[in-house]
């Protein structure tokens, strides 16, 4: 990817990355990502502000020769190697230039690329670094979403280089935000995927943010915003306790039964006005589930019984849900068996993390009979009960 200027002497010299399909082994990404890197040329001195995946080496040297620079900075807000990775081919062809980082960056960075300790310059919190007629500010934003994460603030030209604060896998060839739609969903998913269990903390940082004036805000991945408060007004929505009046049912059936139950809740919840979304978890992507539990007040886990506990689908939904910390309110489970087993004992035992009320579950030997079907409508009418609650 060709280099952009964002204002005088700022650069986009980063990397798109059209083919990713998967991200940490772990994360589906459709729409590919990027890799942003950016440059900053003051009169003094020159900063490199993150480098790229050790994929897209190549691509952010060749923006740096096209440019002509003498590298005195790499500053480095997060250590992960997507964004650190190119360290060590950068200081070989720039020797002379210093990593600036943070304390806990620092000690990962040694640890992950062997990166000496001389070559560092370690900077505090609100911390400034002139390059003459420009001025980075160094903003702590610790847990998003690792310990040691950071943002850089260009003074001058109000450009927050965000890192992965802000960020969506969506890999465009505009240097800017063109398509909100779009993004909305890839940054609302970015955000579900890897934000949402640090919701407290990204509270805190968000609070940090609010007496500085922002043009731009740079993320690590995606599209860039010349509209901040696109993505800020959608991040004060992800992170607040206000829910919308939505179940999500998260399920798999082996036979038939648990599907049957599954549609007959849908159907007596969307008939008592509440927004539902039933996911097939033999078709539905992880990712997706994960999206649901942004916005969710209510959780119904629906599971066969396999052997003695949950289908394996449920048991990973049931784990991301916890691991993922979203603002449930209220969870229950429905689903069935054959001859007997532990199968809501063990979806509950996997619940430790959230803070939500367990309603009433439904779990039914074979196929759901007139008494079975009459249970799910009790669980309906409490669910309803439950959000009317919420208003």
């Amino acid at each position: 990817m060709a280099y952009k200027m964002l204002k005088h002497d700022v650069y986009s010299v980063g990397a798109v990355d059209w083919d990713r399909r998967l991200f940490d082994e772990l994360i589906k990404i459709p729409d590919g990502t990027s890799y942003n890197s950016f440059l900053v040329r003051g009169v003094d001195k020159t900063a490199l502000i993150d480098t790229v995946d050790p994929s897209k080496t190549h691509e952010l040297t060749a923006n740096l020769q096209k440019l002509d620079v003498t590298l005195d900075y790499v500053i480095v807000n997060h250590a992960e190697q997507d964004h650190s990775g190119s360290i060590p081919k950068i200081l070989e062809s720039y020797p002379d230039a210093q990593i600036v980082t943070n304390s806990k960056c620092k000690e990962l960075l040694k640890e992950f690329l062997l990166i000496p300790e001389e070559k560092f310059l370690t900077v505090n919190d609100r911390e400034t670094l002139s390059l003459g007629d420009k001025t980075l500010e160094f903003i702590y934003t610790p847990w998003v979403h690792w310990p040691e994460t950071m943002a850089t603030y260009l003074k001058e030209d109000k450009i927050l280089f965000s890192c992965d604060f802000f960020g969506s896998h969506f890999a465009t060839s505009d240097i800017f935000v063109t398509d909100e739609a779009a993004v909305y969903t890839a940054a609302k998913k970015y955000y579900a995927e890897i934000m949402m269990p640090f919701r407290i903390n990204i509270q805190k940082n968000l609070e940090k943010l609010k007496d500085i004036q922002i043009e731009i805000i740079a993320p690590s991945h995606g599209p860039l915003y010349n509209n901040p408060e696109f993505i800020l007004d959608a991040y004060k929505e992800w992170i607040s306790d206000d829910t919308k009046n939505e179940v999500i049912i998260p399920y798999t059936s082996m036979h038939g039964s648990t599907k049957k139950m599954v549609e007959h809740l849908a159907d007596a919840l969307i008939d008592k006005g509440i927004s539902v979304k039933p996911l097939n978890l033999a078709v539905t992507d992880i990712g997706d589930v994960a999206l649901a539990l942004v916005d969710a007040p209510t959780m119904v886990i629906a599971s066969p019984t396999v052997l003695i506990g949950p289908h394996p689908n449920v048991v990973y939904a049931t784990y991301l849900a916890n691991a993922l910390r979203p603002k449930l309110k209220f969870i229950s489970v429905i689903g069935s068996y054959g001859w007997g087993g532990r199968m809501l004992d063990q979806i509950t035992g996997m619940l430790t993390n959230l803070k939500a009320e367990i309603l009433e579950p439904v779990i039914i030997k074979g196929f759901p009979k007139e008494e079975d079907f009459k249970k799910i409508d009790v669980l309906a009418d409490e669910i309803v009960k439950k959000h009317t609650m919420l208003k």
